[in-house]
């Protein structure tokens, strides 16, 4: 049984929800992720979402994409990813990470070698954003031998059969996309998202956790009273970006602190 097992039945048995706190490798710079990824822990984070850098994020707004931008410019690679996971794994033994990104890099590595460097390093899923669980092919039993997690993305306009069909894939958790469009956009319709919630739950035991536009500790909580877990990306990587470079590791966990705290009193 990997981390993110342990650590969502240990939530459970606490009758808490996980706070998921997304930001992407290397941004702003390669040395700086790590001790972030420690803040981010000591703040209240329960599991980590770590982004791999990548030329083209589809998937992402702009907040995000030019997070990958300054990430490739600082020279972040898979490689050293992968790298900065195992440096935070010689003192957080814990904490589940989970990789995010796109499937060009891994393919450039390699199936084989980067589910084994993975494991290795202390990887416990990844979500790879343009690969759809019907062409996973030897990908999927190559991470199950390795004990990773494959993580899968719901959207409000799934159906119900190919909801089925992305939870028979899963392991770990599935992640909610609460909006259409990409990562930063849109407002939250919480009544809609507890709806597509209940829905997912007919046809999985897996937590099921919901990202995008969740933006302070008010939608948070609202989200974390219909979803096993709360996944914030966009409202971090924007402070990344904006706020003062000597600062932010501390003012980022102190937001993470307050969404922690307000989650924690329902």
């Amino acid at each position: 049984m990997n981390r993110l097992n342990n650590c969502f039945e240990k939530l459970r048995a606490d009758k808490r929800k996980a706070l998921i706190p997304f930001i992407t490798a290397g941004d702003p710079s390669p040395k700086f992720t790590e001790p972030m990824m420690h803040a981010l822990v000591d703040a209240g984070a329960d599991i980590i979402e770590l982004g791999i850098p990548f030329s083209d994020p589809m998937a992402d707004g702009p907040v995000i994409q030019r997070a990958s931008e300054r990430a490739l410019a600082a020279g972040t690679s898979l490689e050293i990813v992968l790298n900065i996971v195992k440096s935070f794994r010689a003192t957080n033994q814990t904490t589940p990470i989970v990789l995010m990104g796109y499937l060009n890099p891994i393919e450039i590595m390699g199936y084989a070698q980067f589910a084994q460097q993975a494991q290795t390093v202390g990887v416990d899923g990844v979500l790879i954003v343009d690969l759809p669980p019907e062409e996973m092919g030897d990908f999927q039993p190559l991470l199950q031998a390795h004990d990773i997690a494959p993580i899968f993305l719901v959207a409000p306009t799934t159906t119900s059969e190919r909801i089925k069909k992305i939870a028979a894939k899963s392991a770990g958790y599935l992640y909610y996309v609460s909006i259409k469009g990409v990562t930063g956009s849109a407002n939250l319709d919480i009544s809609a998202v507890a709806d597509k919630v209940a829905e997912i739950r007919q046809y999985t035991n897996l937590p099921i956790g919901v990202g995008f536009g969740i933006k302070n500790a008010q939608i948070a909580t609202q989200i974390a009273k219909i979803s096993d877990a709360v996944i914030v990306g966009s409202a971090i990587v924007q402070r990344i970006e904006t706020e003062n470079p000597d600062k932010l590791l501390e003012t980022i966990p102190a937001f993470l602190r307050e969404l922690r705290q307000a989650m924690d009193k329902i």
